[in-house]
């Protein structure tokens, strides 16, 4: 019998190169949820789905104990618990799986389970479709709002209380997700953003999930693409401003130019600047021409109504700024000659009036960055889905956190 159970593990982890699935393709997640950091993950038949983009992994991969329990196939619904009234309990991820619950605190199984669901959420049926947790006061109390079909359940931590509610304007919820303090309902390979106290939806949904909550190229000519890239969830590649206060920023394929007054252009990088094509690591701006890092070089434009290559580019990252590339953000200061590169979480300057340039002044900043830019109210740090204003560069490297703001809502004007 042991021998058994070993072969058919050995025979369910194994898969041909087909059967992993293509997150791009339109397929339907099987649960939704964040890790205690705040980064996605989403499941599909036993697969794990990190961030917003990026290959499959075997689930098990993360969390082991579901191969020991033999439920590979699927998760039917998973949520991570915001519960602060009991902080031993605040912050694991919770799944449900037929008849059983599963909760893991930094991707270890915690003891005692897995344990039945109506054990821990009396009155919570089995074989879920979705669950998503709702703390106060986004609820009246801490909750979970549990779906099964078209019934609505909502679970009452403090009182254990079931309450059945009806959300008439929303669709059966195949998985659901709470995401900087908004949700969301997944039907198939849409989305709709509802309110989790009345169920309504409000807006125009529902919408593609692969335009907001995954970075897939164009796929459809019916969508949106300026709200695609004003609203999406995936990260800035690269983000920059220049001396007429116009924006401009870079995720995936494509590139985004927010003018001065307000105006939100989206085109694909390879049109715009033909020579970097895609995936951006950094960009700058420096005496009113345009840099864009790309793996180990560096490319740079004149800024206009075409965006022209200047003589003698690419160069080599350690060429251009004296630093072995890739690099993960750059940015300048109107009033300074340097450009400054961050790598990691260590940043350096470089004098590009240097006939030689290197990178020194090596010292460490509050965090890593996914983007950076400097303009004349300070410099501004994207790291995932939120940005940080800091007043001056000094303040980088002091250890009083800023005020974190949304990039889709205050960046780009989005509505959520």
């Amino acid at each position: 019998i042991l021998l058994l159970s070993h072969i058919m593990k050995l025979l369910t982890k194994w898969r041909s190169p087909a059967a992993v699935p293509d997150r791009c393709q339109g397929i339907e997640m099987d649960a939704v949820t964040v890790n205690e950091d705040g980064i996605p993950y989403f499941f599909h038949s036993g697969f794990l789905f990190k961030g917003f983009h990026g290959a499959a992994e075997r689930a098990n991969e993360t969390f082991t104990e579901l191969d020991e329990h033999q439920h590979l196939g699927h998760v039917d619904a998973a949520f991570r618990l915001h519960y602060e009234d009991h902080p031993t309990e605040h912050n694991n991820i919770i799944f449900f799986l037929d008849t059983q619950i599963f909760s893991y605190y930094q991707h270890k199984l915690e003891g005692g389970y897995p344990k039945n669901i109506s054990e821990v959420y009396p009155g919570i049926p089995d074989h879920l479709d979705a669950a998503v947790e709702c703390p106060k006061p986004e609820c009246e109390e801490d909750s979970v709002i549990f779906f099964k079909g078209d019934e609505i359940f909502h679970f009452n931590f403090k009182t254990k209380a079931v309450e059945m509610k009806e959300f008439t304007s929303m669709p059966n919820c195949t998985s659901a997700f709470r995401f900087m303090e908004h949700y969301y309902c997944f039907h198939g390979h849409n989305f709709s953003k509802f309110d989790p106290k009345t169920g309504e939806v409000h807006g125009r949904y529902p919408k593609e999930a692969r335009d907001f909550f995954m970075r897939c190229s164009k796929f459809s000519d019916d969508s949106d693409h300026v709200e695609r890239e004003r609203c999406s969830r995936a990260h800035l590649d690269a983000i920059t401003a220049d001396n007429e206060g116009d924006m401009f920023a870079f995720r995936g394929q494509s590139f985004i130019c927010k003018e001065v007054n307000d105006t939100l252009k989206v085109e694909p990088i390879e049109l715009t600047f033909k020579e970097v094509k895609s995936d951006v690591d950094a960009a700058f701006t420096f005496k009113d021409d345009l840099y864009l890092v790309k793996d180990e070089h560096v490319f740079a434009y004149r800024v206009g109504e075409n965006h022209t290559l200047l003589d003698g580019y690419p160069k080599t990252v350690k060429e251009e700024l004296g630093i072995e590339g890739p690099i993960d953000s750059a940015f300048s200061c109107d009033e300074h000659q340097h450009v400054h590169v961050v790598k990691g979480q260590l940043m350096y300057d470089v004098d590009m009036a240097a006939s030689e340039r290197n990178a020194t002044n090596e010292r460490s900043i509050m965090f890593p960055s996914d983007a950076a830019m400097c303009g004349p109210r300070g410099v501004t740090l994207v790291k995932g889905n939120h940005f940080y204003h800091f007043d001056t560069l000094k303040l980088l490297f002091s250890r009083a956190v800023p005020e974190r703001h949304q990039v889709s809502l205050e960046l780009f004007g989005c509505d959520h």
